[in-house]
């Protein structure tokens, strides 16, 4: 027993020893190997790029339904992904699995929408039942595939061909490059028809208005403003009066106003530069120590523009005005709250 545990150690640490003199090489190769396979797939797609590509577009813009993208498989997740990218992007869609399409779910199927089937071989058993059925139906039927001569490709009213010369596995199976492909593809056509639709930023922020993203294109300093103290101090306050104000609101700054007019900004590092130029404070007021040229933006404007501007001007709040008139304050913790950092 004791000798059967010291042949089983030493064929541990033999395996161990073996494993990482040649793992390290090998798998940092298979990793290149593999991107490289992948990256060579999608540049061979340029040549794919052609008048059904084209023609596909325009049945897309000038149809009046949604587009259904459906797959099996691996394909299938790749149809799920466009989808999301279709939707996110202006052109209505609906993932629909080959599988449960044979068992109700063909019922989602409009008259007038297109349908786009994504299949490597074109040739699988659901797909074979599946595409008589969408033919029937009289929907514009897109096939998406690597073989041109498949059941798929026979039967489909367009093309999107997904040829690849291999799968990065090493055994030419598992679904890589393949799915690398019908991926890259798709958002081929999504951006196509990003373009063919001239949809802009602000279309975009519409679909995207949470997270990040969405704020940075919609969201607006007046809304962070807002949520904040509106500060503010006349010229002639004493320095005291200034301090407690800057202590009071929690946002390092006060701004100096004579009715709507915002004649300066006074902040916590001009208190400490007060202090370091002057020895008698008794007769300063607000007008003696504040910055008369602030740092000033619209409200309507975009909150990551003013991130922008504090990074810049290496600031840390920046002044919101209505019309010229004093609106309130926008800190950089308020941008950095919201994700815009």
């Amino acid at each position: 027993m004791i000798q059967n545990n010291i042949i089983l150690r030493q064929l541990k640490h033999q395996y161990t020893n073996n494993f990482s003199l040649k793992s390290k090489k090998s798998i940092i190769e298979a990793g290149i190997n593999t991107l490289a396979a992948e990256a060579q797939a999608i540049l061979g797609l340029i040549d794919h790029v052609n008048d059904d590509f084209a023609a596909i577009v325009e049945q897309i813009i000038d149809g009046k339904g949604r587009v259904i993208v459906t797959g099996i498989g691996k394909s299938a997740i790749i149809a799920q992904k466009i989808v999301a990218t279709f939707n996110s992007t202006g052109t209505p869609s609906i993932y629909m699995h080959a599988s449960d399409a044979v068992h109700g779910d063909l019922g989602m199927i409009q008259k007038n929408d297109l349908v786009i089937c994504i299949s490597k071989s074109g040739n699988t058993p659901e797909i074979k039942v599946l595409t008589p059925l969408l033919k029937q139906s009289g929907n514009l039927l897109i096939g998406m595939t690597g073989q041109l001569d498949s059941y798929l490709a026979r039967e489909a009213d367009l093309i999107l061909n997904t040829t690849v010369d291999r799968e990065a596995c090493p055994n030419n199976l598992a679904p890589t490059t393949s799915t690398t492909a019908q991926l890259a593809m798709g958002d081929a056509l999504a951006v196509s028809l990003l373009y063919a639709r001239d949809f802009n930023a602000e279309d975009f922020a519409r679909f995207h208005p949470g997270g990040s993203l969405g704020k940075k294109l919609y969201l607006k300093v007046s809304d962070l403003a807002l949520q904040n103290a509106k500060p503010e101090i006349l010229p002639d306050a004493a320095v005291k009066d200034v301090i407690i104000a800057i202590s009071k609101n929690r946002l390092g700054a006060v701004v100096v106003v004579d009715g709507s007019e915002i004649l300066g900004v006074i902040t916590d590092g001009d208190i400490r530069r007060m202090l370091e130029n002057y020895s008698d404070l008794t007769n300063l007021s607000a007008r003696d120590i504040m910055n008369s040229n602030p740092k000033i933006i619209d409200k309507d404007t975009l909150a990551a523009t003013a991130f922008e501007l504090i990074r810049e001007y290496n600031i840390t709040q920046i002044i919101v005005t209505d019309a010229k008139a004093y609106f309130g304050i926008v800190h950089l913790h308020d941008l950095i709250h919201e994700g815009l950092l």
